[in-house]
């Protein structure tokens, strides 16, 4: 009798490391792809003839809104993927198929109603976030078409931790792939052949996303999931949604406190002009790049540590933890001393203009140094909100942002 092929990560009985391995692996790498996307991105906006500078600038002001906005898809896609491992650890998949559809439902209306809020008041946001005269045409015409992909974006980044979390992780990073391959091969075609500049990138990553989310729903339509998407697993209680949303709440704060201390950086950098807001936009994508490994590795771990908890084999969750920070702490080590390595090359390619190489070499050397100690605060917030201590996840969430950096923003350029 022939030994049937293994196509599914076993949570509960599978080697922890290299069950750790199989999941993250696939996740860090569509993280690093989508990341190196939205750089590649940058670089195509940076070299529009005649515009570059501006067009980099006014991206950057748009990515903390961005930012923002998807924070809300982590708050369900997080939040409801956590109970949905607990459930499968605890055998009880009638309730995480339940999970499954509020998440679903709770995404729809979340992403019609964000569509509609940020297209309305994109202008005094592009403000608050620091475009000037200068950078908000440019700024408003990618922001404005980014938010109408907003629909999609939201719920194929929500959904696509729901394919990780049944134990295909290779499946959530195909479709993440797709749309971060897709986004690079269609940039320098609406930005330079149909001569679109920033109107054309904004385009293309709506496009994308689209795509994106189309191939992700067939996934869960056509069998290739356990678990299905039905209307008649969505929940009429209360308590149901809002067990979700304590769940994903420091996600949501992580990411919120993240786009804040990013609009508060464009505030300061503006004070020295555009160029500065351009570097800082470069920095940031760097800085991004480094984090997606971090990030890539934490959302491989939650399954795991989900599944186990529910499953009550807390030893197992331990275990996923230690070996989560180590590889983590070795790869972002290894990118941002490689980071600093190469700094002046990095910023000099995405910007050939002096003020933006001047200051983006520094401030990318600074940045650098104290990522390598992000390792710490994101393991113990990933282990806390795995297992379902929202208070705790909530406060180690707000330590890098909220209560070092924002400060710090504010603080330090009145005597530096």
């Amino acid at each position: 009798m022939k030994t049937q092929k293994k196509h599914v990560n076993d949570f509960g009985n599978d080697s922890v490391p290299g069950l750790v391995l199989r999941v993250s692996v696939p996740f860090m790498f569509a993280q690093f792809v989508n990341v190196m996307y939205s750089i590649v991105d940058r670089i195509y906006i940076g070299n529009i003839p005649a515009a570059g500078a501006d067009s980099l600038a006014g991206a950057g002001v748009c990515a903390p809104i961005i930012t923002l906005l998807s924070s809300f898809a982590t708050l369900i896609g997080i939040g409801g993927s956590i109970l949905f491992s607990m459930r499968l650890g605890q055998n009880d998949k009638k309730d995480a198929e339940k999970i499954l559809g509020n998440c679903f439902s709770t995404l729809i209306l979340f992403s019609a109603a964000l569509t509609l809020i940020f297209l309305l008041s994109k202008g005094m946001l592009l403000h608050w976030f620091g475009a000037s005269d200068v950078t908000y045409p440019y700024a408003n015409t990618y922001l404005t078409i980014y938010t109408c992909g907003t629909f999609f974006a939201l719920l194929s980044m929500g959904m696509n931790y729901f394919i990780t979390a049944q134990g295909y992780p290779l499946l959530g990073m195909v479709t993440t792939l797709i749309g971060a391959i897709l986004n690079i091969i269609l940039d320098p075609l609406f930005i330079f052949v149909f001569h679109m500049g920033i109107m054309g990138a904004g385009i293309a990553t709506a496009l994308s996303q689209c795509i994106s989310f189309s191939i992700l729903l067939s996934m869960f339509l056509r069998k290739k999931t356990q678990s299905k998407i039905s209307i008649h697993c969505v929940s009429k209680r209360r308590d149901d949604y809002l067990n979700i949303l304590k769940t994903g709440f420091p996600s949501l704060v992580r990411q919120s406190l993240n786009s804040v201390s990013s609009m508060l950086l464009n505030k300061q950098a503006a004070l020295y002009g555009d160029v500065a807001i351009a570097a800082m936009s470069i920095v940031g994508r760097c800085c991004m790049t480094i984090f997606s490994i971090g990030i890539g590795i934490g959302q491989g771990f939650q399954p795991v540590a989900g599944f186990n908890y529910g499953a009550g084999k807390y030893s197992r969750v331990k275990k996923s933890c230690k070996i989560t920070f180590v590889i983590s702490f070795a790869a972002i080590a290894v990118l941002s001393l490689s980071c600093i390595a190469a700094s002046d090359y990095i910023i000099n390619h995405f910007c050939d203009e002096k003020g933006v190489g001047a200051i983006g070499t520094f401030s990318l050397r600074m940045q650098c140094m104290a990522i390598m100690l992000a390792p710490i605060t994101m393991s113990a917030n990933r282990l806390f909100q795995s297992t379902g201590h929202a208070a705790r996840a909530t406060v180690t969430a707000a330590m890098r942002s909220g209560i070092c950096f924002i400060p710090l923003i504010l603080i330090l350029p009145q005597f530096l």
